[in-house]
């Protein structure tokens, strides 16, 4: 089967406007006082173990997963043309180590509608059913395989985020682009989740192995996204921008989109309204 690859596309198709928005003023009005308070990161250093035996568990593995997931991959390339049609990939630009992007391909589980103005409708409304199985059941994370295996990512670290999100963050958790991108970093202290809203514990958590990384801690890891996978959840499928980082609050804490439904958070975060780090002359 030959597949054909899409161009690659401008993340801000799948990343409402309505975040953009918030961001915007996020940075604006909280920004520069979430870097005057970060506390500095110590990266665990360039041991030989990241340098060389980590990338060498990365090709091997990945290669073997690669190999056994095929017959997989080809089902799903086989439905998703039936699905979607042609093309059947998307690439999504992310960043990666040392603040560099690359694409992460995965198999189009959208359509290409559009609303009367010509302007795409929410992913909500175009994801097929067939794209809500994959999502749920995680097929759509087994072509991510080939980014380990090319050395874009690695097993075990940090989730690569969309480009857009780069700028949003404070210099302390841009230090999580210090290593490669990983297919997934479970929680190393579930204190840490439980001490702060979703998003600024995910960050705290990828500093934390910034800061810890050895073939102790990835091995630990490993453990834990296995009992993860089989043992804790299913995704939800959602496609949404809710879960999307938009910036930080005044008190320099992580914020998601779908944080700022809380009207009174929405007041002062994005409205600038009673936040200590707006000039509330700016609103007379």
């Amino acid at each position: 089967m030959k597949i054909k690859l899409s161009h690659k596309v401008r993340n801000d198709r799948w990343i409402t406007c309505e975040t953009a928005a918030n961001a915007d003023a996020l940075r604006k009005n909280n920004l520069e006082h979430a870097n005057q308070i970060a506390e500095p990161v110590h990266f665990a250093g360039n041991t030989f173990y990241i340098r060389y035996v980590k990338r060498g568990f990365d090709i091997a593995l990945s290669g073997a997963a690669l190999v056994v997931t095929l017959p997989i991959n080809l089902v799903l390339a086989g439905v998703t043309t039936v699905d979607v049609g042609m093309p059947i990939l998307f690439g999504q630009r992310r960043t990666g180590k040392g603040l560099r992007p690359f694409t992460l391909w995965k198999f189009r589980n959208m359509t290409d509608q559009t609303d009367e103005n010509g302007n795409l409708l929410s992913p909500d409304e175009r994801i097929t059913k067939w794209g809500l199985f994959v999502r749920r059941h995680s097929f759509d994370e087994l072509l991510n395989f080939w980014s380990v295996f090319k050395g874009d990512m690695s097993l075990i670290g940090p989730r690569p985020l969309p480009v857009e999100f780069t700028d949003r963050m404070s210099e302390r958790h841009k230090q999580r682009y210090l290593v490669r991108p990983g297919l997934e970093n479970p929680f190393i202290d579930m204190a840490t989740y439980e001490k702060w809203r979703y998003a600024h514990a995910r960050f705290e958590n990828d500093i934390q192995y910034v800061e810890s990384i050895s073939f102790k801690t990835d091995v630990m890891q490993a453990f834990r996204l296995i009992a993860m996978v089989f043992g804790k959840r299913r995704t939800t499928g959602s496609t949404g921008t809710d879960g999307h980082f938009v910036g930080y609050d005044h008190n320099g804490l992580a914020l998601s989109n779908g944080d700022l439904r809380d009207e009174d958070l929405y007041r002062i975060e994005i409205l600038g309204i009673d936040n200590p780090n707006v000039d509330e002359s700016a609103h007379e």
